[in-house]
């Protein structure tokens, strides 16, 4: 399989075999996760790799329940990470100056970049992977299970493991709706979501024999018609992280 075809193929994966995921494949995925395009040279990126049964039980409780943070093979947390350039800057007999918005933006890009790198290294030897969002519910508690410093923020975590499960593509929006050229032109939108919307409610049908008969416009409704993880800001704001 082509790269392109890879990219394409791409599914969530929830169930994972027993097998585990080998320390130096491991190791091999995360170093080429890290060998990413990074803004600067900053390298804004930690992963913590848990392997402790209880704190990744704990993880699972805290994203929501989600008990495949604890049967993956490797569980990794993926954090932006501005301590150890502040740690630099001193070393070089510089000021680090903490609170700045690009500074921020650039080390989640970062992060963000490097962990799909490192995903599609995974999924080019077989195996799956599940991004775990849900450890920003409670980001103090991650803070403390991980012993985080200062100008370190946990984005989200990184389920790896060998496939026990073979879902269906989920769709993904119509190009012409997300590719723009020069401007952003809104001509068609709403014909391209209605369309999506129209090809989201026959997969979730098939997906779930009939239970579920939702739209990506009524999801996208449930999920900015109200308040999320308003806890973030005051968060980042107690990990040094205030923006300016």
């Amino acid at each position: 399989m082509n790269t392109i075809d890879l990219l394409r193929s791409h599914r969530s994966i929830r169930k994972f075999t027993e097998q585990p995921v080998d320390d130096d494949l491991a190791e091999s995925i995360i170093t080429a996760g890290l060998s990413a395009a990074t803004s600067s040279n900053l390298q804004g990126t930690t992963v913590i790799r848990v392997c402790n049964p209880n704190t990744r039980a704990a993880i699972a409780e805290l994203a929501g329940g989600q008990t495949y943070v604890e049967t993956a093979g490797a569980f990794f947390v993926w954090c932006a990470d501005l301590h150890r350039s502040a740690v630099a800057c001193e070393m070089a007999g510089g000021e680090f100056h903490g609170g700045m918005t690009e500074h921020f933006i650039i080390a989640t890009t970062d992060c963000a970049i490097a962990a799909q790198n490192a995903v599609v290294a995974a999924e080019s030897v077989g195996l799956g992977i599940c991004y775990i969002g849900g450890i920003r519910n409670d980001p103090a508690q991650m803070t403390e299970l991980l012993d985080l410093p200062e100008q370190v923020v946990p984005l989200f975590g990184l389920c790896i493991g060998w496939p026990d499960q073979d879902p269906a593509l989920k769709p993904r929006l119509p190009i012409s709706v997300t590719l723009k050229e020069e401007t952003y032109d809104t001509t068609s939108e709403r014909e391209g979501i209605a369309a999506y919307d129209a090809h989201m409610r026959e997969y979730y049908l098939e997906r779930t024999k009939g239970k579920v008969d939702r739209t990506w416009s009524a999801d996208m409704s449930a999920l900015l018609g109200k308040e999320s993880r308003p806890h973030m800001r005051s968060y980042l704001d107690s990990q040094g992280m205030n923006q300016r």
